[in-house]
Parts: C-alpha cells; sequence; structure tokens
C-alpha cells in the first residue's frame, strides 16, 4: 500500500492512499490532524482490510497531478543517513584520486583490470558498523519541490537513495526483530554541496554545509508499505536529468541490511516512530562518481522500484 502527504487547494495537509491508477483516495474524514505518520501506525495491524474498505468508499479522490504532494511525513523526528554501499564509496574516491592523484587513479585501474580489483577501497572500519550522519529534517521537501542551489557552492550533486521510517520505539532491537520496526519506505535524493563537502571532511568532521542547507533533503514521493515491496534489497533504481539516463543500478549489493542498521543505531539509543532512515547512495547513483555536474535550471528524477518517482528541479535562490 502507498500513503501520502498531500495539498489540494489550501495550505492545510490531507493524508491519502495512493491507488494503482495514480489516484489519492483523501483521508481527512479518517485521519486524525491529517497525520500520516498518526494514521499508518494506527491502523498498521489492519492496512490490507482497511485498505480494501476504503478503495470501495465513496471517499474523495483527486489525480496525483492534481494535488501538491509533500513528503510523506513532512519534519521527521530524526533524519540518519548511511553509507551501506560499497561501490559508491569506491567510485567517489576514484573520481577524486583522478582529479588530484592521477598516477594513483591509473594503477588502481590497472590493478583492477589485472587482478579483479583495486586498491582504493574503504577504510577497515567502513566494513564492521554501518557508519551515519544526522541530517536536518527541517531541511525536507518532497515530489516537485524546488531545490534551492546554494550560494556557496558550484557543485550541487544529486544522490539516489532509499529509506525507512520508523513505525514503533524501539531500543536494543536486535536486528532478527528490526523488520516489525520498519513502517515504510520511501525514495531519497540527498542534495549534496560536492566542493563544500569534500573541503569541509578534511578537518575530520562533517558533512556540514555540505550537506545542511535549506531543501537540501528531497523525499517521496509516497511511503510505501513493506507488504509492497517484496524483496528491498533487489530493486532496480535509476537518475535521469532533463530526461536523459544518467545511471541504473540496484539495491543488490547493500553491505549492511536496514534490520543490521535498525540493531545498531539502537545500541543505547532509542528510535522513536517517525524517524527516518537512509540506506546511502546506490552505486553509480551520484554526479561524483560519475563525474557529471548537475546546471541551475536541472529537473532530477529518481526511480526505485516498487516505489515510484521523486522528481525535483534544482534553481538558483541567490
Amino acid at each position: 500500500m502507498k500513503f501520502a502527504t498531500f495539498r489540494y487547494e489550501t495550505t492545510q495537509d490531507r493524508v491519502g492512499l495512493v491507488t494503482d491508477d495514480d489516484r489519492l483516495i483523501d483521508l481527512s474524514s479518517l485521519a486524525a490532524e491529517n497525520d500520516l505518520l498518526q494514521f499508518v501506525t494506527t491502523h498498521q495491524d489492519s492496512l490490507a482490510e482497511l485498505g480494501e474498505r476504503i478503495e470501495q468508499s465513496e471517499l474523495p479522490s483527486y489525480h496525483t497531478s492534481q494535488v501538491q504532494l509533500r513528503a510523506p511525513i513532512p519534519t521527521p523526528n530524526t533524519l540518519r543517513d548511511c553509507m551501506a554501499f560499497e561501490a559508491h564509496l569506491v567510485n567517489c574516491t576514484r573520481t577524486v584520486a583522478k582529479w588530484k592523484l592521477p598516477p594513483v587513479a591509473l594503477a588502481d585501474r590497472v590493478c583492477e583490470r589485472v587482478f579483479g580489483r583495486g586498491f582504493l577501497r574503504p577504510p577497515r572500519e567502513w566494513y564492521r558498523r554501518p557508519i551515519y550522519y544526522k541530517g536536518n529534517p527541517h531541511s525536507v521537501v518532497g515530489h516537485e519541490a524546488e531545490v534551492h542551489w546554494p550560494g556557496y557552492t558550484e557543485q550541487l550533486d544529486f544522490e539516489l537513495e532509499f529509506g525507512i521510517y520508523i513505525g514503533k520505539q524501539g531500543k536494543n532491537i536486535p536486528a532478527s526483530e528490526a523488520t516489525g520496526y520498519i513502517l515504510g519506505y520511501t525514495i531519497f535524493n540527498d542534495f549534496s554541496a560536492r566542493d563544500v563537502q569534500l573541503a569541509e571532511m578534511q578537518g575530520r568532521l562533517g558533512p556540514a554545509k555540505g550537506k545542511d542547507f535549506d531543501t537540501g533533503n528531497a523525499l517521496g514521493p509516497w511511503l510505501v508499505t513493506p507488504d509492497s515491496v517484496p524483496d528491498p534489497y533487489h530493486l532496480a533504481m535509476s537518475v535521469r536529468v532533463n530526461d536523459e539516463l544518467w545511471c541504473e543500478t540496484s539495491s543488490r549489493d547493500m553491505h549492511f541490511t536496514f534490520e543490521e542498521i535498525i540493531a545498531y543505531l539502537s545500541r543505547d539509543e532509542t528510535l522513536y516512530p517517525g524517524d527516518f532512515i537512509g540506506a546511502g547512495t546506490a552505486p553509480g547513483g551520484c554526479g561524483l562518481e560519475l563525474d557529471r555536474w548537475l546546471q541551475p535550471g536541472d529537473v532530477v528524477e529518481l526511480e526505485v522500484e516498487h516505489l515510484g518517482k521523486l522528481r525535483n528541479r534544482v534553481i538558483r535562490a541567490h
């Protein structure tokens, strides 16, 4: 099932059920305070039955093209983003090496051709635990929202990601039980001021202004419940910029599963309903890996199997 937060002809948020023919059934009369998180968590154990009743009801509905889609949970409690794909980190390291240390980049390519594996790898610690950072939940925007190009960067980048919302409170959650804490999935475009990020992280901390700017976290288009995602670790994923295909990849090679990530994050720290956790960038899913860069006015569309399409235009705001 797919649920959305949307606006129709007003600035008031509403909760909707998304049908297979791209219509939104308005659940305002059923959802207290028009809060998607509260609605889905309240009915979590009977969603399938509820969905059938809703689709057979006479509640008002709109085509998705008629409404403004907000992020599923417009302001998550927290926003954590991991780096669960080894190939993403390897590809980014290779691009930076190509810029700054061309002989090293060449040697790595030769090593990969000869031995099937280059030497520019993540540090050992990366393989031991799911590294993450905390982003700003107040900079979240939704599908079709404009993303403002920060005035301090020349290299605004996209990141093809997906992630989960936590559905119930928990602490010290075993990985074997963590699936039950996943409320649903959505697509995440973690826009990044790449030149600033690379400079900041030389100080052994961050990312800071490389990630923190208004409208920098795009989430959507809706929340998809786990019953509609047969295997989150084999999802086809792609990026299009101005309708041109830039990347085709998948979620297949996550080094850590969401269940393992939940177990790690909840060590002596309580997770709450509405927390968002990103998996990190899928292999090939950002401009830094491809050494291709966005320009003001570009439209970035991320697509993830079963989760839909998330589209945003980047604009100069300064």
